[in-house]
């Protein structure tokens, strides 16, 4: 069997030993899972988890529809919608919805017209929280959109997002 980082290693008894089984180790594995995750998140997230705007008090559920509904309103062409979600720095700079959805447009077409997307992870640095999302393009290459948000009056705001290109999608 080969691992992750492309050893080979033995399945199976050892020699003078006892094999645990496969689904032994399986749940060991899962339990040591189940604990690595618990002490991510309860290190990702720390300082934001009391000041959340989603029912569950969960800041990563507010922000995913944040962004969720800004990819919504650009697909629909909905400007006002899309630049609502935006920081009061961000308007400022771009000043009225249409310059900042023809920035968009020209600048960030994986995030205007995803073919599809999915959330990565989301990790806070500083103030603000700093999700990823993982875009197909209209043209099928996979790109990474790392967007900051910051809580506003306990509204969850888009700070600024950077593009990562990734390649060719599936």
């Amino acid at each position: 069997m080969t691992d992750w980082i492309g050893t080979t290693r033995r399945t199976g008894p050892r020699r003078g030993g006892h094999d645990l089984g496969a689904s032994s180790r399986a749940g060991w594995r899962r339990a040591i899972v189940a604990v690595l995750a618990l002490v991510l998140v309860s290190v990702m997230v720390p300082a934001t988890a009391g000041r959340a705007v989603a029912d569950d008090g969960a800041p990563g559920v507010a922000i995913q529809s944040v962004i969720a509904d800004q990819i919504a309103a650009f697909g629909a062409d909905d400007q006002a919608r899309a630049f609502a979600h935006a920081s009061p720095m961000i308007q400022r700079r771009f000043g009225n919805a249409a310059t900042f959805m023809d920035m968009v447009k020209r600048g960030y077409r994986p995030v205007y017209r995803p073919r599809d997307y999915r959330f990565v992870s989301l990790r806070q640095e500083g103030d603000t929280l700093v999700q990823d999302v993982l875009l197909t393009g209209p043209d099928g290459a996979l790109t990474l959109a790392r967007y900051e948000l910051v809580l506003i009056d306990g509204v969850w705001r888009i700070n600024g997002c950077t593009l990562i290109e990734q390649g060719e999608g599936v």
